[in-house]
């Protein structure tokens, strides 16, 4: 979170000096490590931090889980109306549409044959305290900000699982609704001359210009969708119901190699 007058205007009087980049934080820490350290190290773990024999599947979880739920808030959100985090989290359609991506993205989080498990990713507390660290309005997490540059976080933290899920012979509804929502959130911020917050602007303005922009920006991170009349699409209404989506097809191969 950015910081604010009324933050730094705190901490200032709390500690008797200016820090001008002062933010709210929140009660929760995190420090995962993985390494043979054949120099030796500090006893890290005097301070918390926790050793596993393999990192993958944990950076996997937090960017999954924490980052593509933030990238789902921050668009799909927007485009109901919510300004933050935890004003979308409080959305019962949008929570619902974040444990759906949950529930795909905890599939694929551990390799076949690899050292960690997923009862050692200790799932169902790691989702449990997201939704109360999104919840917690002292953040204020401005969905606008999460939003930005979404044609580098949305190959990373959505198209994966989409990949994953298609492969597997399933539907990926929930990893495609964070695509077809940025692409949504994009063609509003387009037709309404309103900044696009991204490094990839001018390449995101030629595809929006394009006669098919949803393809064309699609075809961007690497999630062509062949049957792109049937993509769900994020629904405004604060009384509508999540929608089912039908789209079996397999990854493409540019799919594939955007996601790697």
């Amino acid at each position: 979170p950015r910081s604010t007058e009324e933050v730094t205007t705190a901490a200032s009087e709390f500690l008797g000096r200016t820090d001008a980049a002062a933010v709210v934080t929140e009660p929760f820490s995190s420090w995962i490590l993985s390494g043979d350290f054949p120099a030796g190290r500090p006893a890290w773990e005097r301070a918390g931090a926790r050793f596993v024999p393999e990192i993958e599947p944990f950076e996997r979880r937090k960017l999954w889980l924490l980052n593509g739920a933030h990238s789902l808030m921050a668009y799909a959100g927007q485009l109901r109306g919510h300004a933050t985090v935890a004003e979308a989290v409080a959305d019962p359609v949008i929570r619902a549409w974040v444990e759906e991506f949950w529930d795909e993205a905890c599939r694929h989080l551990v390799r076949e044959g690899g050292s960690v498990t997923a009862e050692d990713l200790e799932l169902d507390e790691y989702r449990k305290a997201l939704l109360e660290r999104f919840a917690n309005p002292r953040i204020e997490h401005r969905l606008q900000q999460i939003a930005a540059d979404g044609s580098s976080k949305v190959p990373l933290r959505a198209v994966p699982v989409l990949d994953a899920e298609r492969a597997a012979g399933r539907e990926g509804a929930g990893a495609e609704r964070i695509v077809s929502s940025w692409v949504e959130w994009l063609i509003r911020q387009h037709a309404e001359g309103e900044d696009l917050h991204d490094a990839a602007e001018a390449r995101l303005r030629e595809a929006l210009s394009g006669e098919d922009p949803a393809s064309a920006l699609r075809d961007l991170v690497g999630a062509a969708d062949p049957q792109s009349e049937r993509r769900p699409q994020p629904e405004r209404s604060s009384q509508s119901e999540p929608r089912p989506h039908h789209d079996p097809a397999p990854p493409t191969e540019g799919a594939r190699h955007a996601a790697s």
